[in-house]
């Protein structure tokens, strides 16, 4: 008798990014330290050499991860020399958790500021070519509200 399933996994949601990452088992480390993450579920390469896939969590979410294959044709920010993806996570602290990110390796990119969305955000990219935002609502606005901020941060700009 075979087992049912509901077709995603527990634990995960519809929507799962995967990272491509040179030494792995480096990335593992520096997420857990870094950013908070828990290792979920780590399978090495069948000889031993790198993590085939990993499967990690910050706060309710998943995320996975493989090495750099280039004879798969997954290539790590690193190959590609930048990535055009950028992972976003929602913290308590954005300041405290941005602090930690950068004590640990990362480079900001942006500094955690309040911005016309209504959140605290800032931005770094990880010493594996992943680009992260990290935010913490601070207020609750309207799509009016919103897009009046942005008018207004945007024909600031403009001026700059």
């Amino acid at each position: 008798m075979s087992k049912t399933t509901k077709g995603i996994p527990k634990g995960t949601h519809t929507l799962t990014p995967h990272l491509i990452v040179r030494e792995a088992t480096k990335a593992i480390d520096w997420y857990k330290k870094a950013l908070g993450a828990e290792e979920v579920l780590r399978l090495p390469m069948p000889d031993g050499r790198g993590i085939m896939h990993a499967e990690m969590k910050i706060g309710d979410s998943r995320f996975y991860m493989g090495e750099e294959s280039p004879q798969w044709e997954a290539l790590s920010p690193q190959s590609l020399k930048g990535s055009p993806v950028s992972l976003h996570i929602y913290v308590q602290n954005a300041d405290a958790a941005f602090k930690r990110a950068v004590d640990a390796g990362a480079t900001a990119k942006m500094p955690v500021a309040d911005q016309f969305w209504g959140d605290r955000y800032g931005k770094i990219q990880d010493p594996f070519g992943h680009q992260w935002s990290i935010a913490t609502q601070i207020k609750v606005m309207t799509p009016e509200q919103i897009a009046k901020g942005a008018k207004e941060f945007f024909a600031k700009m403009a001026k700059a």
